[in-house]
């Protein structure tokens, strides 16, 4: 798949950042080590130690559970190049993205003084964090590269299991409706390798996995690129192995106070990748609508109550 310059230096980013074995707030902290007073690289150390900590909170609960002020926490941020908190707090769940568990998330929200009503607000707050970084972090140049790359391809192999299946059946049944050829395999171990030996060149492989991402995607990504067919990552991390091993990916955080993670942001780039596959080929994606408009139509797909049912509903 071919990259723009942008996506390239993106590409150098990640794979020396990689090298190092670094999360970019690390590789930020690494830089800014001479800037930095003792106190803030102790207070630094201690957030980037304690994950079921710092997770979730904002900067002025950051500041109050390590006993400071929240202006010194924002200093502390614009030192290692921050503008904004919520840029921090994005490199800051990358950075435990890989170390936290469902039981860390859990315990961790169960710890603080909250009540139930707070913590869904708080569960609220989380999803509309994820989505606001997605928008001001996603790449329309890079979706339009994978619709073209969708438009061309023989066959489209989309790997999500677990909770991730969801969304890699969601992707394949949208990416269908419009006429491309995608399939997203559920069973075995077995049943997704074999899918994957199948391709070639001409074909692509979308994988969708978060945080320390599953071991079955992301063997499946590796055997695909071995097999040298393009390769596409949907993750919340420039860090996770989905990030290292694709071709391309797409980060949208799943960051959420709730052991299942958060599938807003996912959910929201799949719709973007809809938009920009329909507009590949606009004309054959009207037909196709149309046409299955037609036959929903015709077979009474949809739900219609008759008038007798409609007075008895209104009677009870």
């Amino acid at each position: 798949m071919a990259k723009s310059a942008k996506g390239k230096r993106v590409s150098a980013k990640r794979s020396n950042s990689a090298h190092k074995g670094q999360t970019s707030l690390e590789a930020r902290f690494a830089q800014a080590q001479d800037k930095l007073s003792p106190s803030r690289r102790k207070l630094l150390r201690m957030i980037l130690e304690n994950p079921e900590d710092t997770y979730f909170l904002s900067s002025r609960e950051l500041a109050k559970r390590y006993e400071v002020d929240a202006a010194t926490i924002v200093r502390t941020i614009q030192v290692l190049g921050y503008g904004k908190f919520a840029d921090f707090l994005s490199d800051l769940r990358a950075h435990f993205v890989t170390r936290i568990t469902p039981y860390a998330v859990l315990k961790a929200a169960s710890q603080e003084k909250k009540t139930l009503a707070d913590r869904i607000r708080q569960s609220l707050d989380l999803d509309m964090r994820n989505l606001q970084a997605l928008h001001s972090r996603i790449d329309p140049e890079q979706i339009n590269r994978l619709a073209k790359r969708v438009k061309d391809s023989q066959r489209i192999l989309i790997i999500g299991i677990d909770l991730a299946a969801a969304l890699s059946c969601y992707l394949a049944y949208g990416l269908m409706t419009l006429g491309f050829p995608a399939e997203a395999p559920v069973g075995s171990t077995g049943n997704v390798q074999r899918r994957v030996r199948t391709l070639n060149r001409k074909d692509l492989l979308i994988a969708i996995s978060f945080g320390p991402c599953l071991r079955d995607t992301v063997e499946a990504a590796q055997r695909a690129k071995q097999q040298g067919v393009p390769t596409f990552g949907i993750t919340d991390s420039e860090t996770t192995p989905i990030a290292r091993v694709c071709d391309e990916f797409c980060i949208a955080s799943t960051a959420s106070s709730s052991f299942g993670g958060s599938y807003v942001a996912p959910i929201a780039l799949l719709g973007a990748i809809f938009v920009a596959c329909a507009q590949t080929q606009t004309k054959r994606s009207l037909q196709l609508l149309r046409r299955s408009e037609e036959e929903d139509r015709k077979d009474h797909r949809w739900f219609e109550a008759s008038p007798d049912s409609r007075a008895t509903w209104n009677s009870e």
